[in-house]
């Protein structure tokens, strides 16, 4: 998308439905009127909060809908949502959720126990395919039900007690657990919405459409133009409704970082998805009090299809690993204060540090890949490096492309598409080196290293291992700090030297965020509740 195009469609839209005169920016008008004008990086595949997988998704379903429980936008403590209260049994197995009656539909249907029995059911059932399953797995008998050995719900760890009581049983004490209720996949459905339109187990289905989608969130869908803008309004029966500052949002989905930019800095948007790093000296310099780096709990990587030959052999894997200077990727390319990432999980999650590194050894990796039959990459097949369409990710892959020829000897070359058809390549497998990048579900290690297990909806690689698995799974079972810490650096130690990821950096969110945006506070999961959002007007502040 031009550049010029954008601003025009932007110009006209806020002309047809702000009221704006062309003596004013839209987002002074939208200030007036309430409406936050949000860069939202790509379309979004799916507003089915049990298929999302991308940050773009999640952004706007986090004002769509609301779980048994939410974070605190300042210190992402467990907080009440739909549960105004919960109690937890002695042996850490059994957790009673009392729901306030206050929560509703935006239809105005009160939100009951049987919704979340419903959609956890959806959520888990084989048929439906979601990627994020797994994070139901905690539930006693989930994962069974989930891959089809058990196909008797009640089975599982998931009882309606009465309408406003719901009791959720896991088959061991898991420490994180009401973190763990927090990440959308545990957002519930509204039943009647999602089976008007069929089949309830359909990943094409309409229920997500204007008119159709029934949430329970601080805002609902109003409109959904592709490729041009999701917008939702104030939700008048959310439970806290007068606490909602807003009266909308629009999210945009712009992929170039330059366009999003340039809309920012020509007055069509408050807050920008990411900023290019040519342009972060300027805001520096002229627009200090607009630009933002926090800490980000993620990690930016390529994943290696195993299936694949030569990628097939570990050693092609860690050459591959050992002749990327990623020092020099976020010194010249990235430039926010981004960390080389030698290891996957981010460094210090919940206190926890890989004891071990993919470390820059070119000598190293053209030994390997002699071994491996392929000296000086002679026969070496050109492989592809696949990745959605971004221009940082072009230049990171254009430098590692020519790390690898220069290190190596071996020829790549590369293939990038549009969010959607990514998504449905990275599920299909097709595929030989993947970009990829992953947010932290929770602050906690399993939510990266989990990530290649078997059960995982979300590791495309084909790479798995006996001891990983048993490792994580001890990790999972352990109420002790110092044991947990043991055991995930055993598994992420084999993972790096197996060497089916190949991670990169460690993210910064770095954003661009109009002055007057008060009720965003930076945190490690990026986590912001829209219904917290507003603007500070001439003699106001954030109390």
């Amino acid at each position: 998308m031009s550049v010029r195009f954008l601003l025009t469609a932007l110009f006209a839209l806020c002309l047809l439905t702000s009221g704006c005169s062309q003596r004013e920016r839209p987002v002074d008008t939208a200030v007036r009127d309430g409406i936050l004008l949000v860069g939202n990086g790509t379309e979004p595949a799916t507003l089915d909060p049990h298929l999302a997988v991308g940050v773009t998704e999640h952004e706007i379903l986090r004002a769509l809908f609301e779980g048994l429980v939410t974070r605190d936008g300042r210190d992402l403590s467990v907080r009440p949502a739909v549960a105004q209260s919960w109690t937890i049994s002695d042996d850490g197995k059994i957790y009673t959720f009392t729901l306030d009656p206050n929560a509703r539909w935006s239809n105005g249907d009160p939100v009951t126990a049987s919704d979340f029995l419903f959609s956890f059911e959806r959520m888990l059932n084989p048929r439906l395919g979601s990627s994020y399953a797994k994070m139901l797995h905690p539930l006693a008998g989930a994962a069974a039900y989930n891959r089809g050995e058990n196909t008797d719900f009640s089975r599982v760890g998931v009882r309606v007690i009465d309408p406003l009581t719901l009791e959720l049983r896991l088959h061991k004490p898991l420490a994180y657990f009401l973190d763990l209720l927090a990440h959308g996949a545990w957002y519930p459905v509204h039943p009647p919405s999602v089976l008007a339109a069929g089949d309830r187990y359909d990943r094409l289905s309409r229920w997500t459409r204007p008119g159709k989608l029934v949430g329970n969130g601080p805002f609902q869908l109003s409109e959904w133009r592709l490729n041009a803008l999701v917008e939702v309004t104030r939700n008048p029966h959310f439970r806290e409704a007068e606490a909602t500052r807003l009266n909308a949002i629009r999210f945009f989905p712009i992929a170039s970082m330059d366009t999003e930019e340039r809309a920012f800095r020509s007055g069509f948007l408050h807050l920008t998805h990411t900023i290019p790093p040519h342009r972060i000296d300027w805001y520096q310099n002229n627009r200090a009090d607009a630009i933002h780096f926090d800490t980000y709990l993620g990690t930016y990587y390529y994943t290696l299809n195993v299936r694949q030959p030569p990628l097939n052999d570990p050693r092609v894997r860690r050459a591959l690993a050992m002749s990327i200077d990623r020092q020099a990727i976020v010194d010249t390319i990235l430039r926010a204060g981004q960390k080389p990432a030698f290891h996957f999980t981010p460094p210090m999650t919940a206190g926890y540090t890989s004891p071990y590194q993919q470390t820059f050894d070119p000598q190293g990796a053209r030994k390997l890949l002699a071994e491996a039959g392929f000296a000086n990459g002679t026969g070496f097949p050109e492989v592809e490096v696949l990745f959605n369409t971004s221009e940082s990710h072009r230049e990171i892959a254009v430098a590692i492309q020519q790390m690898w020829r220069r290190e190596l000897g071996i020829r790549v070359r590369l293939h990038n598409e549009e969010w959607k058809v990514y998504l449905d390549s990275r599920r299909a497998g097709r595929f030989e080196i993947l970009r990829a990048g992953w947010i932290g579900d929770y602050n906690d290690p399993s939510t990266f290293l989990e990530l290649f297990t078997r059960a995982s909806g979300n590791n495309p690689s084909g790479w798995s291992h006996d001891d990983y698995e048993k490792w994580l799974a001890a990790a999972r079972a352990s109420r002790d700090p110092d044991e947990r810490k043991l055991l995930f650096g055993k598994a992420e130690t084999l993972l790096l030297q197996e060497a089916p990821v190949i991670p990169l950096y460690f993210y910064v969110r770095s954003t661009l965020i109009d002055e007057r945006v008060r009720g965003r506070h930076p945190n490690v999961l990026d986590f912001h509740p829209w219904q917290a959002i507003y603007f500070a007007t001439e003699g106001s502040d954030e109390p």
